[in-house]
């Protein structure tokens, strides 16, 4: 395979790289990347992409949820939106593509269309999503889900490790909480949604591929457990009268890892704490957590009931109690066939005429957006064994530029099809300035 850049892509890329380390100044920890919703690194951060998006030729936007947003008018004024974005905000220790990526090749996106001077069929619109992470307040993916009309009313007390609710760090912004609908987007108003973003895995490097087709974005269970037994002293009781919970959950946490490998799903116990903790004694209880990913939901659920029976049979044997408290869910999101297809077409236009197709492990603002429109996704590959959430993340300025291509040729698909298929346009008023008048 030999791609094909149109001129001026490497350039571009290079300016997107440079945009990357610039929004990687940005932080609220000197000597490495964290930068949470409302914040004001936050707001930095959205003046700057606004900056950008100005320069491009779009009009501008910070919407009731502090998502900075931007819109180029189509053939006419009012038409549906197509909207391409990701996310501004990152994990605590971040590197500098997660989200940031996605972002700023939709800017040059729009303006490489806005210079070319022939309207789409519709509008174009950028969105930076300003929490997908959660990483303040445990709120993930709460930018998209207010734009989609699913802001959850009680994340308004979901408090910072200082205390600060989510209601009065929004005040501080200088947002009206009581406003947040007005973020919201309807259906109607939308064509679909478009997101570039890192893979965040192995598998595009592994290949020795640049970019990839995302299908589906994961199904997600996340669960609290907690195995309970006796503790007893180390010395003075025997192994026949032990009910050490720490036993019985590490055997549990093997067939968790055995049960993933053999179901094809991914299931990850990242946190475990054992009580009351005394090197010299028998833990009576440990408390652990457990990350269930899979494809579809199907394979998760059945995951799940497989990690349910064998934890219960351990417990049984040993002993022991166990339970299993359910803290998050998150359903498989699909990505719509007709904007896959104009994602490969995207992909194509760059040299690579059978793109790969790769499940997204992790979670996308296209899972919320999912809600209110069409949604697809492009990967780009990440380097050094596909490490995200880490200052060693890592992208190619080439493969940066095949993005570009890609995404802009993806766009320009849609309109392709929009324009074969108008009915799929429905006139209605976009967004005012500023996110009012959509509730």
């Amino acid at each position: 395979m030999s791609d094909r850049l149109r001129t001026g892509s490497l350039a571009i890329a290079e300016r997107i790289l440079d945009r990357c380390d610039r929004l990687g100044t940005i932080t609220s920890t000197p000597g490495m990347i964290e930068r949470v919703h409302l914040s004001p690194e936050h707001r930095e951060a959205n003046d700057l992409a606004a900056s950008w998006l100005t320069e491009a030729g779009l009009e501008t936007w910070q919407d009731a949820a502090g998502n900075q947003c931007a819109r180029l008018e189509g053939e006419r004024p009012d038409l549906p939106a197509l909207v391409v974005g990701s996310h501004l905000d990152t994990v605590r220790d971040a590197g500098r593509y997660d989200g940031m990526l996605g972002v700023l090749l939709a800017i040059e996106v729009a303006a490489r269309i806005a210079a070319q001077d022939q309207p789409l069929p519709f509008a174009l619109e950028v969105v930076a999503f300003s929490d997908e992470e959660g990483t303040r307040f445990g709120s993930g993916l709460a930018g998209s889900r207010a734009f989609a009309g699913q802001f959850a009313a009680d994340w308004w007390e979901y408090r910072d490790e200082d205390g600060l609710t989510y209601a009065d760090a929004s005040i501080d912004f200088g947002l009206d909480p009581g406003r947040i609908g007005a973020a919201a987007r309807r259906p109607e108003a939308l064509v679909g949604y478009l997101e570039a973003h890192i893979e965040q895995g192995p598998y595009l490097e592994d290949a020795d591929r640049a970019l990839a087709v995302v299908p589906t974005i994961a199904g997600a269970r996340r669960f609290a457990l907690t195995m309970t037994g006796v503790a007893g002293h180390a010395g003075g009781t025997p192994y026949a009268r032990r009910r050490d919970a720490l036993v019985g959950a590490s055997e549990l946490v093997a067939a968790i890892e055995r049960i993933g490998i053999d179901s094809g799903t991914i299931a990850t116990v990242g946190h475990l704490q054992a009580f009351p903790g005394g090197v010299n004694v028998i833990p009576g209880r440990v408390e652990f957590s457990l990350d269930l990913r899979a494809e579809s939901n199907e394979a998760r659920d059945a995951a799940w009931a497989e990690i349910d029976r064998v934890a219960q049979e351990i417990a049984s044997r040993r002993r022991l109690d166990f339970h299993a408290e359910e803290r998050y869910r998150a359903d498989a999101t699909p990505c719509a066939g007709w904007l896959q297809d104009a994602v490969t077409a995207g992909i194509r236009s760059t040299g690579d005429d059978d793109p790969m197709r790769i499940w997204s492990r992790a979670g996308h603002d296209g899972m919320a957006v999912h809600a209110v429109t069409d949604i697809a996704m492009l990967f780009i590959r990440c380097g050094r064994g596909g490490i995200s959430h880490h200052p060693d993340e890592t992208v190619t300025r080439r493969d940066v530029a095949l993005a570009l291509d890609a995404l802009e040729q993806a766009v320009l698909a849609v309109a392709e099809r929009v324009r074969a298929e108008p009915e799929r346009l429905v006139t209605a008023a976009p967004p005012e300035p500023h996110g009012v008048g959509l509730h």
